[in-house]
């Protein structure tokens, strides 16, 4: 069975800081809001950089994680992909276009 290495954070205050973004983003109501502001930049929701860049995770967020060690920047795109893929499957069928992988 896979077991993920416990990985320690080591900029704690800015990786709390856009953790808690990306979890706000996909949290009940708002994931909603967020796929459609994902879809309205013509962004595929895997693309985390660049809805880094396009201020989808606050005008800061892409600052915030260029500012990680490269070991932060993993653990958080790691839980950025594990939120997209926790999205419900009405909400994934829906928004089936920044889903796709073409």
């Amino acid at each position: 069975m896979f077991e993920q290495a416990a990985i320690a954070v080591q900029n704690e205050a800015d990786y709390q800081l856009l953790h808690d973004r990306v979890a706000a983003a996909f949290s009940g109501t708002r994931v909603d809001l967020f796929l459609a502001s994902v879809k309205a930049r013509r962004l595929r929701v895997r693309q985390f950089e660049q809805i880094l860049a396009a201020g989808l995770l606050g005008e800061d967020g892409s600052r915030l994680y260029q500012a990680l060690p490269v070991s932060d920047q993993a653990l958080m795109r790691e839980f950025y992909l594990a939120q997209v893929e926790r999205v419900p499957a009405d909400l994934r069928a829906r928004f089936a276009g920044i889903y796709a992988y073409y």
